[in-house]
């Protein structure tokens, strides 16, 4: 086979897979979420299997600490995200009332009659919306069940993920020597150079940026809690969340705790509070936790994360989000190799 049929070949097995993932994104996600799970619970499944203990109990043991603790983390987050999500809804209407009746006549400007909320029917609506439904998440299920589909769908793939999760990690092993078997005995080398520093840079960039997240959710949390917001819990756990894409954490954050500071207070002077504390948190994050967590470990400037975060979105949906920063990670570790042949060859050193 000539080397131009065998870059045929490769181009070709690579838009196989790009084509088949984009017609079966809707039903992936699972799978994604399983698989990732899967390849950060494999370490801990090697280590038992080091101390003989066998592989199938080691996933028992593994699979059931991690199910044990979402469920206590769920037991404990769930109450209190609702409460403070009803708390702040009942606020809605005082801060409808501030705007249209303090800050707008301050700015000189003043709503016609026809277009001013009447805030008492808004009150009332709110309330009785909140006892009928129970709760932002009795609404939540009750509009999806009227749905029958999404409601089946949700469920269903809520329940492939510990499945999926399950049968990968016990079988992850025998699958990488499984794909390890097709790939041509004179590729082995490279492959399995490329595959290791892949792993290297994919697993320690996962598991830094986790921590990074957790710890950045932490410091918004106590730091809004500080400042005497209602909704810190929920505002610190989304700007923690969406913090693997670079400075999206810090945006969404502040602009919730804005939001939800004027609903409370309807004060600007508690926005300085929020201000100090998201900038604490991006000042932390990019001297004190990304440095010392994650460093350089993906090799990727924040700008290339950032669009391979929107590009896998835009191809891909959902499904392109998750994979976007495992597939930039492989494709960073294939650039550095190419770039390496490259600046060893006789074509780049003129001598031949």
């Amino acid at each position: 086979m000539t080397p131009r049929i065998r870059m045929m070949v490769g181009f070709g097995a690579l838009l196989g897979v790009l084509v088949g993932v984009w017609l079966l994104s809707p039903i992936l996600t699972p799978f994604v979420f399983g698989a990732g799970l899967a390849y950060l619970g494999d370490p801990l499944v090697d280590r038992l299997e080091a101390v003989r203990i066998p592989r199938t109990a080691g996933v028992a043991i593994v699979f059931a600490s991690l199910t044990l603790a979402a469920v206590i983390l769920a037991l404990l987050l769930v109450p209190m995200l609702q409460e403070q999500i009803v708390t702040v809804s009942r606020r809605v209407p005082d801060l409808i009332d501030a705007i249209q009746n303090r800050w707008l006549p301050a700015m000189g400007i003043t709503l016609p009659e026809d277009f001013r909320f009447d805030i008492n029917s808004l009150r009332q609506f709110v309330t009785e919306h909140w006892s009928q439904a129970g709760g932002m998440a009795a609404g939540l299920w009750g509009s999806l069940t009227k749905s029958g589909g999404a409601a089946i769908a949700l469920i269903g793939n809520l329940a492939l993920i510990p499945v999926v999760t399950f049968y990968l990690l016990r079988d992850w092993d025998r699958l990488i020597e499984r794909i390890a078997e097709l790939i041509p005995r004179r590729w082995m080398p490279t492959v399995r150079e490329l595959a290791v520093e892949t792993d290297d840079v994919l697993s320690a960039f996962i598991r830094g940026q986790l921590l990074v997240m957790l710890c950045l959710a932490v410091v918004y949390i106590v730091g809004l809690w500080i400042v005497g917001l209602d909704l810190a819990l929920l505002i610190g756990l989304i700007a923690g969340l969406v913090s693997f894409v670079p400075y999206l954490g810090f945006i969404v954050g502040i602009l919730l705790a804005v939001l939800a500071s004027l609903i409370e207070s309807a004060e600007w002077l508690p926005l300085v509070g929020v201000a100090v504390v998201f900038g604490v948190g991006q000042l932390l994050e990019s001297t004190v936790f990304t440095p010392l967590l994650v460093g350089d470990r993906i090799g990727l400037h924040p700008v290339a994360v950032i669009f391979a975060v929107l590009a896998g979105g835009q191809l891909f949906g959902f499904v392109g989000v998750l994979l976007a920063l495992p597939a930039a990670a492989a494709i960073a570790v294939v650039v550095r190799f190419a770039t390496r042949q490259w600046l060893t060859s006789s074509l780049y050193r003129g001598d031949g």
